[in-house]
């Protein structure tokens, strides 16, 4: 099978499309066949060698954290039944035409749901119905989405609105900012613009939650317009991490949330959320936005693409 390998840390041009034998599975484990691969900031910045305290990563590998499509076989200890049923697969080396990962860490898609579909909930359906969690959202309330149009960002329009809030999309470039309006937003920012928070600061008189999809500079921006009392929710790092002065934070009386710090949820939490996910898709409540896809042998295509910020919504690989 192909599966695209990292031999050593660099740009986009480290990944590359090679021959490798197909995985067996173990017991307790099956092999999906990857129709569509799961592609993350994330994905970059390891790639880069960025991180290695919170994910250790050591050339060569196979990026990627899984994907979606159908299960090619099974190993020892595993119910024969789920060979030939469409799923959703967490799990390492997921740029790959075959993954195996444990039984476990799979989900059965539901009916009518497109592998491509499943496969953007894989990660990013998780995130933002973790991070929903972690806050209150009254109706009427003020919520900020920062990279509003990426993979999470673009779900956590859709479900903000959903609960009731306002929701204030910041994204850059009026093409972002007119998918954040399709999704639901009722107020867009362009946050390249100078003095972006100020706008945000007269729509709404400080919001009552933000959540940073960025980091970094940006991040640090995001809880500027976060009203006292207020929720900071930060889970971006395609800038390094939003550093909230915890003195600051103390003074203006908003509470600084960051996820990361966590670590990853628990795996039955993860099952759960992203069972939650595509059921909310199944049933036409909640819209993956999918802005690109590449053949498994373009993936340094789509890493350019991420770090240049041209992609809307979510890219994957398509096996």
């Amino acid at each position: 099978m192909r599966a695209v390998r990292v031999h050593g840390f660099g740009g986009p041009e480290v990944l590359v499309a090679e021959e490798v034998p197909d995985p067996v599975a173990g017991p307790g484990q099956v092999v999906v066949g990857v129709a569509a691969a799961d592609v993350i900031f994330l994905d970059t910045l390891l790639r880069r060698g960025w991180g290695h305290e919170y994910f250790p990563t050591h050339p060569p590998y196979v990026p990627g954290g899984g994907g979606a499509g159908h299960v090619l076989s099974a190993g020892e200890g595993v119910d024969p039944a789920w060979v030939g049923r469409h799923v959703v697969a967490r799990g390492p080396a997921g740029y790959a035409e075959q993954v195996v990962v444990p039984v476990g860490d799979v989900v059965a898609v539901p009916d009518g749901l497109g592998s491509p579909d499943a496969a953007a909930l894989l990660h990013d359906g998780v995130t933002a119905l973790n991070l929903l969690r972690r806050v209150e959202i009254g109706e009427g309330d003020w919520v900020l989405v920062a990279a509003a149009t990426g993979g999470a960002g673009s779900l956590l329009v859709q479900l903000a609105r959903a609960a009731g809030a306002l929701v204030v999309a910041a994204a850059r470039g009026d093409r972002k900012l007119a998918l954040a309006e399709d999704l639901g937003a009722h107020v867009t920012v362009d946050y390249s613009a100078e003095g972006w928070q100020d706008r945000v600061l007269d729509a709404t008189d400080g919001v009552q939650v933000a959540f940073d999809g960025a980091g970094g500079p940006l991040g640090r921006a995001v809880f500027e317009t976060v009203a006292a009392g207020g929720h900071f929710v930060t889970y971006g790092t395609s800038d390094g991490f939003a550093d909230i002065d915890p003195e600051l934070a103390r003074q203006r009386q908003v509470h600084v949330d960051n996820p990361l710090a966590d670590g990853p949820p628990a795996p039955a939490t993860v099952h759960e959320l992203l069972t939650e996910a595509l059921a909310l898709t199944a049933r036409g409540r909640l819209r993956p936005v999918i802005g690109a896809t590449y053949p498994l042998t373009q993936a340094a295509k789509a890493h350019r693409a991420l770090e240049e910020r041209t992609t809307l919504g979510k890219s994957l690989l398509l096996g």
